[in-house]
């Protein structure tokens, strides 16, 4: 019987000290548990920057096409037959460069028949001039062959300049299009062999409202821009200003001067044009990246310190103020580069979050990181991967 009740005893204490244990575990796991509530999720690593002022040049934005400021259609004025090509497509050509020659074989045989005829005709009109000195021909006999002299130099003028015109040449210097005639061709007067477009200097014609005309004076500069490339901004400035307004858009034509560096800008391109206007206004701007667009509305993230229910600073792990963030709902304006003008809801010197903006929320706690943040401009110029 002692038995029994020893092992039921030994039983029981087994079982208690079982029970002790696991009260424990739940007990430092409630705990836990209460104090993660309290600290809240564990915080988010973002880089941050301030809020600045700047003093941003004002811009009026307006859309054009490209157009060459010398181009034209190459072609012959006499007909004939294509004997000879001396160029490829879209080669660079100089001013005066033969392009392609007709057939002239019939006019060089007349121009020898229209020289022998001129040598004979020097040769009478000098004998002439002796004879008449000497009063042994009449004056007559002298003003014909003076006559005959001159019709056979205009004879030969003509036919040099008929073979001349045999010669198609460069007008000026630039880049070839494509090649539209082929060795043997027949070619009527007018037809058009390539084309011959100038391209270190081109043309933006671009149109702005009529209520901006004030500021869109000549030599007024200009930034063009174009959509998909790296970067790339030319720099020019407005030629001419057309002297009437559309009468159905209420807008005014212009036409600017752009240097066209490496020939990337090509007649009839699409390009973004930026008039840079001789105002300056101060602006509260910030990266583009501290911004977070949503369908009701835009915000960004105030970087805090974490403050109890008695409105004293915690402290984290490291001695120094916790961190949290606060949702700030802002407006925003005209963007540069980088950086994005705040109209309302911001002021300078907030801490906003500019990297990691994106996995926040009202309230949530931060650590930040600026040693590796990226670098923000205002004229930024992305290299080609």
């Amino acid at each position: 019987m002692m038995r029994y009740v020893i092992a039921i005893g030994l039983l029981v204490l087994m079982i208690g000290t079982l029970v002790g244990i696991k009260f424990g575990q739940i007990s430092m796991l409630m705990q836990a548990g209460k104090q993660s509530q309290m600290l809240g999720p564990p915080p988010e690593s973002v880089s941050t920057s301030l809020v600045k002022e700047d003093t941003w040049e004002e811009t009026l934005s307006a859309v054009g096409s490209v157009v060459a400021a010398k181009g034209v259609s190459v072609s012959s004025e006499s007909p004939g037959v294509v004997s000879t090509i001396r160029f490829e497509s879209g080669a660079l050509v100089k001013a005066g460069q033969v392009l392609l020659e007709l057939d002239s074989s019939v006019e060089r045989a007349q121009l020898a028949s229209a020289m022998a005829r001129r040598e004979l005709a020097v040769l009478s009109a000098g004998r002439s001039r002796q004879l008449a000195k000497q009063s042994a021909i009449p004056r007559s006999q002298l003003d014909g062959d003076e006559a005959q002299l001159k019709t056979s130099r205009a004879d030969l003028s003509a036919l040099q300049a008929q073979i001349e015109r045999k010669t198609v040449r460069a007008p000026f210097s630039g880049r070839l299009g494509i090649r539209a005639v082929n060795l043997g061709q027949y070619l009527n007067p007018g037809t058009t062999i390539t084309t011959l477009e100038a391209l270190d200097l081109v043309y933006v014609d671009f149109t702005v409202p009529q209520q901006e005309l004030a500021d869109v004076a000549s030599q007024t500069k200009v930034r063009i821009s174009l959509s998909g490339e790296d970067g790339a901004v030319f720099d020019g400035a407005i030629a001419a200003v057309d002297p009437s307004v559309d009468a159905t858009t209420r807008t005014v034509r212009l036409r600017a001067s752009v240097p066209n560096k490496g020939e990337r800008l090509r007649p009839g391109m699409f390009v973004s044009v930026a008039v840079i206007k001789p105002q300056r206004s101060k602006v509260v701007a910030a990266p583009a990246t501290a911004v977070v667009h949503a369908s009701y509305g835009d915000s960004v993230f105030v970087v805090e310190d974490r403050k109890d229910e008695a409105g004293a600073v915690v402290l984290g792990a490291d001695g120094k103020p916790a961190k949290v963030v606060r949702q700030q709902f802002v407006r925003v304006g005209v963007a540069r580069g980088d950086f994005l003008a705040i109209t309302d809801g911001v002021h300078l010197g907030q801490e906003l979050v500019t990297s990691g903006a994106f996995k926040l929320r009202n309230g949530i706690g931060i650590v930040v990181h600026n040693e590796v943040q990226p670098g923000f401009s205002l004229h930024p110029n992305p290299g080609n991967r």
